[in-house]
């Protein structure tokens, strides 16, 4: 099998509103499978995904889609937040996709349930990480947030690191080459200030505020109306996204199934690779 690379898999579509950037492996007749990306400083799509495309690529065609707004595809003048979900339909549509399945990290695995909310017809079958619902026992913002918000106002090595071990249930995995390369993109000025758009101090209480004030409902009150089959993953020990946040998805999504993988914080598709994989696999080939 030929060795996947960034450049490589590294794809351009040319829209309206820039130009999208993806990583794209495995059999172009294979289901399509697209992939979305979290938050945080340093983050692409091909980082969160980088070492789950070599086994999923036999079975799908993947498409890591990476967020305008972090570094990779072009910026637009929306919030990194708000310009996500629309680039998903976009991307779907210059693509030519009518129905795909869809993993989602964080706040990826957030714009692909507010998508199966608002088009269902689009998703077959949707997998998240972590992230999605809504905080029940624990406070909000968490621990890691917080530590986020914290570099993003002071974006010293010693706060950056601070933040990528509370995404980690081991520690060991924040290697001296991990910290360099998430650096090195984080202190970029364009990426920093996108950063600080999302997570500078208040913005946060910002946006719940506004959302308080918003006639729409928030998505986590029209988990019902997903049809896809929907599998939930989650780390036991995220301290970014608590597991008790699983609880009112679990409850209200019609078809749907929760993993939760002991020691394992946020970056489950990492830290816990092979049982998550596994998981994952067996449920997207899984014939219904």
């Amino acid at each position: 099998m030929t060795e996947l690379t960034r450049e490589s898999t590294l794809r351009e579509l040319k829209t309206d509103n820039g130009v999208l950037r993806y990583h794209e492996a495995g059999d172009p007749d294979a289901p399509p499978l697209v992939m979305l990306h979290g938050s945080g400083p340093g983050v692409s799509a091909w980082r969160n995904y980088r070492g789950n495309l070599p086994l999923f690529s036999q079975h799908f065609r993947c498409l890591a889609l990476e967020f305008p707004g972090f570094g990779v595809s072009d910026d637009t003048d929306l919030h990194p937040m708000a310009a996500a979900f629309p680039a998903v339909g976009t991307f779907l549509d210059e693509l030519g996709l009518d129905r795909v399945n869809m993993i989602g990290n964080s706040m990826g695995g957030i714009v692909a349930t507010r998508f199966a909310i608002a088009q269902p017809e689009r998703i077959d079958k949707l997998v998240t990480i972590g992230g999605m619902g809504r905080n029940i026992f624990s406070p909000a913002p968490g621990e890691g947030l917080n530590l986020l918000t914290d570099f993003v106002e002071d974006p010293t090595r010693e706060r950056l690191v601070a933040w990528l071990k509370s995404m980690v249930y081991d520690e060991s995995l924040v290697t001296e080459e991990l910290i360099e390369e998430r650096l090195a993109v984080a202190k970029d000025p364009a990426t920093l200030a996108a950063a600080k758009r999302m997570y500078g101090r208040g913005v946060l209480q910002h946006m719940a505020k506004l959302a308080e004030k918003s006639p729409e409902p928030p998505y986590w009150a029209m988990l019902h109306k997903i049809t896809a089959k929907t599998l939930i993953t989650w780390g036991r020990d995220d301290r970014v996204s608590p597991v008790d946040m699983m609880l009112l998805p679990m409850r209200t999504i019609p078809h749907v199934e929760v993993h939760v993988l002991p020691n394992c914080g946020h970056w489950t598709m990492i830290e816990q690779k092979a049982a998550w994989e596994s998981t994952v696999l067996a449920f997207l080939t899984r014939e219904d």
